[in-house]
């Protein structure tokens, strides 16, 4: 999927913050492109993380309506288990692993 530079979630954080309604029309227009992708080639997890941002930001903002805020809150939280879900999954070494990979400190010769 091309970044369209033009979006309003690439202006500047201030002018974002005064018009809620772009962030607002930003993030349905990405809720749409996700949903539209993902039938086809499944969930970018780029986008879905791109997506959890600007709820959490839109939930932030005083001057939203509490119901607004309420909401983009409770689907922040539930895209962020998206994006988690969406993760490949990272071995995790046990303690001896990393203990023998880690590399031994060098002496300083006097």
């Amino acid at each position: 999927m091309a970044i369209d530079r033009n979006d309003p979630i690439f202006q500047t954080q201030p002018a974002a913050a005064h018009h809620p309604e772009l962030m607002l029309s930003a993030v349905l227009h990405l809720m749409s492109h996700y949903t539209a992708n993902a039938a086809t080639d499944g969930g970018c997890i780029k986008l879905a993380s791109v997506i959890e941002r600007h709820l959490k930001a839109l939930s932030a903002l005083p001057e939203l309506a509490p119901v607004l805020r309420a909401t983009c809150q409770q689907l922040c939280e539930q895209w962020a288990a998206v994006v988690e879900q969406a993760r490949p999954p990272q071995e995790r070494a046990s303690f001896l692993a990393r203990l023998i990979g880690r590399p031994r400190p060098t002496q300083l010769a006097i």
